[in-house]
């Protein structure tokens, strides 16, 4: 088995000293800000697995979100039925939230990809995968040289990163996917 498996295996079934170490980790993740850079991936099997590369150019970016129903801001008044439409439904995913407010942190690198990193009562932890598209290490690289054309730009916030696929539907095709290209709004709109 190569080393990633036993990663892998390790994050999913941990001992209880790996446990205990996670718990520690989420102390101090609490105490530090929003965003924050992280010299080295936390999970290295989910990094690889997204496209990590240890050299100049990839950039690993830690981001924490909120956990919880999304709301609208606060309605005044009576309590009536109209006040049901203070509860926001986002049809994005936490995955999504995260590498939109890393890209916005980040202007001038692209997010290639995200990973779940942990969670707790309060919070989701992500780690984002941001490439530096001027980068000639970059720009060297015949696996990754594509991010650096103009029609990958704002990748983050144009829904075509993984997790976002995912929440728009597009990890299916044929039979039981027809209403879902090229967007649900699109197919609204054609149905009219």
């Amino acid at each position: 088995m190569a080393i990633y498996k036993y990663i892998r295996e390790t994050w999913n079934n941990p001992s209880e000293e790996a446990a205990e170490k996670q718990r520690e980790r989420l102390l101090k993740w609490r105490r530090e800000p929003v965003t924050v850079r992280i010299e080295k991936p936390t999970r290295l099997d989910r990094a690889r697995a997204i496209g990590y590369k240890a050299k100049t150019g990839f950039i690993m970016v830690r981001q924490r979100v909120d956990r919880g129903g999304r709301q609208r801001p606060d309605i005044k008044g009576a309590r009536r039925s109209k006040h049901s439409g203070q509860r926001k439904d986002l049809k994005i995913s936490y995955q999504q939230v995260a590498e939109e407010r890393v890209a916005r942190k980040f202007p001038n690198l692209e997010v290639l990809n995200s990973y779940f990193a942990a969670k707790d009562g309060p919070y989701y932890w992500y780690e984002v995968l941001l490439a530096d598209r001027a980068s000639p290490v970059v720009a060297a690289d015949k696996r990754i040289a594509w991010i650096s054309a103009k029609q990958h730009r704002k990748r983050a916030f144009r829904g075509i990163t993984s997790a976002a696929r995912k929440s728009r539907g597009l990890r299916h095709k044929g039979k039981g996917a027809e209403k879902l290209r090229p967007s649900l709004r699109a197919h609204q709109r054609l149905g009219k």
